[in-house]
């Protein structure tokens, strides 16, 4: 079974640093990249490029809101032409340097609160689908479900599901709030655990304690959890112990 490992980079600013991305993609298989809204700048998103290049790492763009000082973390009123213009900016932006790296964008992945709306919010989601649609017709939209994917496959564009290792989900299928305590986690044999149970059983147990079927195509960490690249290389050897295969987003959706 083809899995992928995917962390969220280049969420650095000018000086300020975020995260430890030259770790991270000794690990990871993909790589959803900062577009510049919410995280990264242009020098920024040009390196962390470069870098996934040199690994052989499956890149893709991370867009979110126009809110660098919230870290797209925060809900901001846009009409559904300007979630799509915002959206195809930052697509545009992030493939022009992969282009210049000689190597293909693979997927699109909202960031943020831009997303959390994209999964429950009909009219957002048709309005960042539009945004990555206009790019590229048959360019793969990663969702956890909901609106997003629902939106994705309406157009004719592909889907990867994902799933978390580092965050507690609720009930429903959403994430626990990262203000509420134990939302991130971080104890390894936490996260080696809820990895297993969505990559060889397909669910993940809420922290209710209910179990909700999943069944991911990649396995997310975030770049800002810490000791993020140790649970990631953790997970990967003790997943592919299990018989999983690792490969980029491109390559796992190529094999189902």
């Amino acid at each position: 079974m083809w899995m992928s490992l995917t962390a969220d980079l280049g969420e650095s600013f000018g000086r300020w640093r975020m995260g430890d991305d030259d770790a991270l993609l000794d690990v990871v298989t993909s790589a959803s990249v900062a577009c510049g809204f919410h995280a990264g700048d242009p020098m920024v998103m040009d390196r962390t490029v470069r870098m996934a290049c040199a690994r052989g790492v499956g890149v893709g763009a991370h867009p979110g809101y126009h809110d660098l000082e919230g870290f797209g973390r925060r809900d901001l009123v846009l009409s559904g032409d300007e979630m799509r213009t915002a959206v195809l900016y930052q697509v545009g932006a992030l493939a022009a340097f992969c282009r210049a790296a000689g190597i293909p964008l693979e997927h699109v992945k909202p960031h943020g609160q831009l997303y959390n709306r994209a999964l429950v919010d009909e009219a957002v989601a048709r309005a960042v689908v539009a945004g990555v649609a206009a790019w590229d017709g048959c360019l793969p939209v990663v969702a956890a479900g909901g609106a997003l994917a629902d939106a994705a496959r309406a157009v004719g564009l592909p889907v990867a599901v994902e799933a978390y290792l580092d965050r507690r989900y609720a009930p429903d299928g959403t994430l626990v709030p990262r203000g509420h305590a134990g939302a991130v986690l971080t104890d390894p044999a936490e996260v080696v655990a809820q990895a297993c149970a969505l990559a060889c059983e397909g669910r993940v147990q809420t922290a209710g304690g209910q179990w909700l079927a999943v069944a991911p195509d990649t396995l997310v960490v975030h770049g800002d959890t810490p000791g993020a690249a140790q649970l990631a290389g953790l997970v990967k050897e003790t997943l592919a112990a299990a018989g999983i295969r690792w490969g980029s987003l491109a390559r796992v959706l190529a094999a189902r």
